[in-house]
């Protein structure tokens, strides 16, 4: 979004300046309407020669031509400062759009590849009794289970799997991975006997 010719973006400050430029012209405007007033109201049409046709000689001419002409000369310059104003406005918007949409999709980017390099949960958690190995080891509700020990999404084929694997792992700990709100995290879990059923609860 570089300006033609200038080679950089526009920006805010840029904005305020020709703002600046556009009140100066507004005031020297006003200013030059001011003195056709003091020159008995003339304005920008009034006739500048009297019912006979010579110049008026109850108004200073030279200075009610001037300021029409300055008036008119300003007036293009207030034209082009409002064309200006409006097209670098469009330009900050427009970059800001682009500086939004761009933030967007690198968000995007980082969570694709997040979810992407997450590995597949092959089973979920539905519930951990309380006081149970299970929930000793920090094992959580709705936590999607990536390993348990040797079973992982490649070589799962049905919970009868993860039950084997406990049975030959009573006492001993079990490396566990789940995912939980989008991170990995590992859990050391110990199939072991307790109040309740199983050696996992």
């Amino acid at each position: 979004m570089a300006e033609p010719g200038g080679g950089r973006p526009v920006t805010v400050s840029d904005v305020q300046q020709l703002v600046r430029r556009k009140d100066e012209i507004e005031a020297q405007i006003k200013a030059c309407y001011e003195l056709l007033e003091g020159q008995k109201g003339v304005g920008m049409h009034e006739p500048l020669v009297d019912a006979e046709g010579f110049p008026r000689s109850d108004i200073d001419l030279y200075q009610v031509r001037t300021a029409r002409h300055n008036i008119i000369c300003l007036q293009n310059d207030h034209k082009a400062v409002m064309k200006q104003v409006e097209e670098a406005l469009h330009k900050l918007h427009a970059r800001e759009k682009e500086k939004h949409a761009r933030d967007e999709a690198e968000a995007l980017a980082e969570a694709m590849s997040q979810s992407q390099s997450l590995p597949q949960a092959f089973a979920k958690v539905n519930s951990v009794s309380p006081g149970s190995p299970a929930s000793v080891s920090g094992l959580q509700v709705d936590d999607e289970i990536v390993e348990f020990g040797s079973v992982n999404a490649n070589n799962f084929q049905n919970l009868q799997n993860i039950a084997t694997v406990v049975q030959h792992s009573e006492g001993r700990p079990l490396s566990v991975t789940v995912i939980r709100g989008g991170r990995r995290v590992h859990v050391g879990l110990t199939p072991k006997r307790w109040a309740g059923k199983g050696l996992l609860g």
